[in-house]
């Protein structure tokens, strides 16, 4: 493989391994809603806020969260939030895999 497909595909894969959790796609929708502090996160989630805040630097590391910082909060936000389509990709693949699954189902009754 050349350098700069390499390269592309090694990028891609780093934005894919980021979302490659159950949290950080929590957050990833959460944050499509609006901006939130870790603290709001933190309840949603569950997990103690150094969890969460490490969720959020592999989003922010990624590109796909920004923050912004106001007195002692930190606010963070969906960069892009096209992202939301691939995770919709996501849902359409699982749609089809329940599908083919209950005919295998039906076949085998």
């Amino acid at each position: 493989m050349k350098n700069n497909l390499k390269t592309r595909y090694e990028a891609r894969a780093k934005i894919i391994k980021a979302m490659a959790h159950p949290s950080r796609l929590l957050i990833i929708e959460e944050l499509n809603k609006r901006e939130h502090c870790v603290g709001e996160l933190t309840e949603m989630i569950g997990d103690d806020a150094s969890t969460v805040s490490k969720h959020l630097s592999v989003l922010k590391n990624a590109g796909l969260v920004s923050d912004d910082k106001r007195g002692n909060s930190i606010f963070y936000s969906l960069r892009v939030p096209c992202i939301l389509q691939f995770i919709g990709c996501v849902e359409d693949v699982i749609s089809a895999n329940v599908k083919e699954q209950k005919a295998v189902l039906k076949c085998c009754k």
